[in-house]
């Protein structure tokens, strides 16, 4: 059972791995789709501008980098099995909130929204994974014992 989990572990954390990595290599292209969808609060903007100064590079650019390095991060760490319940948590708050972001279906008239609606369960899907992931950790356990927690 514990090679079962390992390996399951592995290709699900690919997924990560693999889309982390595309977004760090076409940051342009991920930081014009965060822009067209996230916009920085008036509260926070001029220490947004602060930090563009001091980096050159603009809040969207750095957005890119940041969810590209998570994802590509806490895909290895899951995979390695080190700090993996951490992370998993680091991934769930990120599909969930980039699930609201950029999956808004309920802004779309129904025939056209079909494919935003899959995407969302799909990403809600990919939620439960990462709970299930938490709630196994790192610690090989028999199944009895890792249900039993519930």
């Amino acid at each position: 059972m514990p090679a079962f989990v390992t390996f399951g572990r592995i290709l699900f954390a690919v997924l990560f791995i693999y889309t982390g990595a595309t977004k760090l290599i076409a940051i342009q292209a991920t930081a014009d789709f965060i822009a067209t969808k996230v916009v920085v609060p008036d509260v926070i903007a001029p220490y947004a501008k602060q930090v563009e100064t001091a980096t050159a590079m603009t809040m969207p650019q750095l957005l890119a980098i940041a969810v590209g390095g998570l994802e590509v991060i806490a895909g290895l760490m899951i995979a390695l099995n080190f700090g993996t319940r951490f992370f998993a948590m680091l991934l769930i708050i990120y599909t969930a909130v980039s699930t609201v972001l950029f999956y808004d279906f309920w802004n779309q008239p129904a025939p056209e929204n079909a494919k935003m609606v899959i995407d969302a369960l799909k990403n809600l899907s990919i939620i439960g994974a990462l709970f299930m992931i938490m709630g196994y950790g790192r610690a090989t356990r028999s199944a009895e014992t890792a249900y039993g927690d519930v």
